[in-house]
């Protein structure tokens, strides 16, 4: 296929040509639309959110709804170009790796400094990577996906991640110049060091409201003050105020900032429900909204209203856990699942037009996707025939799924759950339903706790690298799957650090077929989700990532 010769670079450049839609977003929280005043800065914007925050510290997070305020809060070394997933300088002006890929210099920008004062040098480079990998206790460890994931472990592993560090040290040359050293090369960088969770934070607040402090009880966890209320950064807003009884989290300019945000005051609003978030719009509460249902988008832009549709660069999947009931440990069960799943029917009544049918983890976009896999089309007679000579016949699973939220590649989590459901249903199998809070208990349990059979779950790139899709889900020992494969750990191991270009692609082709013959989840679509704004918001610029930046928003 052409698509599979592309240059990572080359995809990029499409990706961001479908992505790049300056929009306008309007309105002061304060008015109704129609007597918001004329452009320029200033002014106050009001968002509708899907669903809560779990708090503010990225380094804890790996959940789209918290990345999208503290992506306004704080800056990365690097950053994705708006409405791309091409590399573009942010804290750092240059970044250059040495030949064997193990270490990395970066240059850094000049006279920038923390919200609170504290300036921004190499020192606070090293502070944060240092951080991160000194970072003590299986609590906090456990909550810091993105760093497991990607660097795989820290100086004494006590959590979830139990490899051997990727990060080595951190040197301070100069103000300007920080040396990040490698235990071994990883293809994820640069393009890794844009991920929110990597953001850099100020030394002082961090130390003084005891960031590192963590605990669990039972299922729950609790963070020190510094994650609800004082998160320090050097982006174009500072944190404000959570007001968590009315589900509104205040963000306002950072004047200290070098390029400070147009905006006075940027208000995120709570709204879990997709038709609420639409009325409000409407009534001019808010002056825009994250997923509007894909039947919606005609009556949007009919009133006038702004939909943005992103190209797809996500994936929903059924996560099957193999730690729990034993039958699915069986290929064979995991296959009937597969077959007995209606695809076809689901994409085409449940999710926008553009969308597609999933065939593997990876999207079509992402260098490393192949057409080369097994596929496993809808037939339900093949299904039950597969479960009847696993002796699963009579098959019960726990079959978990979201509430008080809407994701980008499941813009409404019960439909989903129904449709698949009554799919599974239809070829024998019993389904207990188990409905949990997004952030309020949903993804603890399946990540951390892995008390499900079934999940409903997915991902929206951060990079464009397979790495950051099938390395994520299936690159070690997980709760969320439950199953021990060393010969796949090992390939996507591999894949991750082989060289750059065609060969880093061909691996993650390899590793690709290799997952779609043990299936340890089903691939279930490729969605285009949208953002809508009202008609008088300039500045936002739609992000295959959901990387929207509200900086440059004005009010017309």
């Amino acid at each position: 296929m052409q698509q599979l010769r592309l240059t990572r670079t080359r995809r990029a450049a499409l990706i961001g040509l479908a992505g790049v839609l300056a929009v306008s977003l309007t309105a002061c929280a304060e008015s109704k639309r129609d007597e918001a005043g004329g452009g320029g800065t200033g002014g106050t914007m009001v968002f509708g959110d899907t669903g809560n925050p779990k708090m503010f510290d990225p380094v804890f997070n790996d959940d789209g709804e918290t990345f999208r305020i503290t992506r306004q809060m704080l800056d990365t070394l690097i950053q994705n170009k708006q409405g791309t997933a091409e590399l573009e300088p942010s804290l750092a002006t240059k970044w250059e790796s040495s030949n064997d890929g193990k270490t990395w210099t970066f240059t850094l920008k000049q006279g920038v400094k923390f919200s609170d004062g504290t300036e921004f040098n190499a020192d606070a480079v090293c502070f944060n990577f240092n951080r991160w990998y000194n970072m003590k206790g299986a609590a906090a460890q456990s909550q810091m996906i993105y760093y497991g994931d990607v660097f795989e472990g820290f100086a004494k592993n006590e959590g979830d991640a139990g490899g051997d560090p990727v990060f080595k040290s951190c040197e301070a040359k100069d103000p300007a110049t920080a040396v990040v050293n490698l235990n071994k090369a990883k293809g994820a960088f640069p393009a890794a060091f844009t991920l929110p969770s990597f953001a850099m934070q100020s030394p002082t607040a961090l130390k003084q409201y005891d960031a590192d402090k963590v605990t669990q009880s039972g299922d729950s966890f609790a963070y020190s003050d510094y994650a609800y209320k004082h998160v320090t950064g050097t982006g174009p807003f500072k944190f404000d105020n959570w007001d968590q009884g009315k589900g509104e989290i205040t963000l306002v300019r950072n004047d200290s900032s070098t390029e400070p945000a147009k905006l006075d005051k940027l208000i995120f609003k709570v709204i879990p429900d997709e038709n609420a978030r639409k009325q409000a719009l409407k009534a001019g509460d808010i002056q825009g909204y994250d997923f509007p249902a894909p039947s919606d988008y005609g009556l949007l832009r009919n009133e006038g209203e702004q939909v943005l549709i992103r190209p797809s660069f996500n994936v929903l999947y059924l996560g099957i856990n193999q730690s729990g009931n034993p039958k699915l440990k069986d290929v064979r069960v995991r296959q009937a699942l597969a077959y007995g799943i209606n695809r076809e029917q689901f994409v085409k009544s449940k999710l926008a037009e553009g969308s597609e049918v999933a065939t593997e983890f990876v999207p079509k976009a992402i260098s490393g996707y192949t057409d080369d896999v097994t596929k496993y089309p809808y037939d339900p007679a093949k299904a039950k025939q597969l479960l009847a000579e696993a002796g699963a016949s009579n098959l019960t699973l726990k079959f978990y799924y979201p509430t008080e939220v809407t994701r980008p590649y499941m813009p409404n989590p019960a439909d989903t759950f129904t449709s698949i459901s009554e799919d599974l249903k239809n070829i024998g199998i019993t389904i207990q339903p188990v409905a949990e809070p997004w952030n309020g208990g949903y993804k603890d349990d399946v990540q951390k706790f892995g008390k499900q059979d079934l999940h409903l779950l997915g991902w929206t790139g951060d990079y464009n690298d397979a790495g950051n899709f099938v390395g994520t889900f299936f690159g070690r020992e997980k709760k969320e799957f439950g199953f021990n494969n060393p010969e796949l750990f090992n390939a996507l191991a591999a894949a991750d650090g082989s060289p750059a270009g065609d060969a880093h692609a061909k691996a993650y082709q390899g590793v690709n077929k290799q997952i779609m013959d043990y299936l340890p989840a089903i691939p279930i679509a490729y969605p285009t989700p949208a953002i809508v704004v009202g008609p008088k918001i300039k500045g936002v610029v739609a992000s295959p990532l959901t990387d929207e930046r509200f900086n440059n928003v004005t009010i017309g």
